[in-house]
């Protein structure tokens, strides 16, 4: 959704005072890039994914249940956490998000039975 003449206004006003006010943390911030950020993510995620096959590795040959678990815990949050950085990589750096559909709202794909009546649709006509 574009912003209003006047949320423009705005927000150049603010960017121009932000500049004025500290210019090295300005272009900081401007020519920082989110997708890094989301690979950093991805990156330490690997990392405690490893950890957490070596504690369950270490579990398991220690005889040592808890261990294991834990182990196991910190593979599934760490891939959970490197999926999330990776969807958001694999969307564009996560720079704009989608806004997600109202409530009772349908998808705009269109979904198995409208596929389905849409082939009836054409056979009753004769449009094999």
């Amino acid at each position: 959704m574009p912003l209003s003449e006047h949320e423009q206004r705005m927000l150049d006003q603010i960017e121009r005072a932000l500049y004025a006010e500290d210019p090295k943390f300005a272009n900081t911030v401007r020519e920082t890039n989110p997708a890094v950020h989301y690979k950093r993510w991805i990156l330490k995620a690997s990392i405690g994914f490893f950890v957490g096959v070596a504690l369950l590795m270490g579990g398991v040959i220690a005889q040592q249940v808890a261990v294991g678990v834990i182990g196991f815990i910190v593979m599934l949050a760490c891939t959970l956490w490197g999926m999330s950085g990776y969807r958001r990589v694999a969307n564009g750096g996560g720079a704009e998000t989608k806004a997600a559909p109202e409530r009772g709202q349908r998808r705009q794909r269109p979904g198995v039975m409208d596929r389905f009546e849409e082939r009836w649709r054409r056979r009753q006509e004769g449009d094999h």
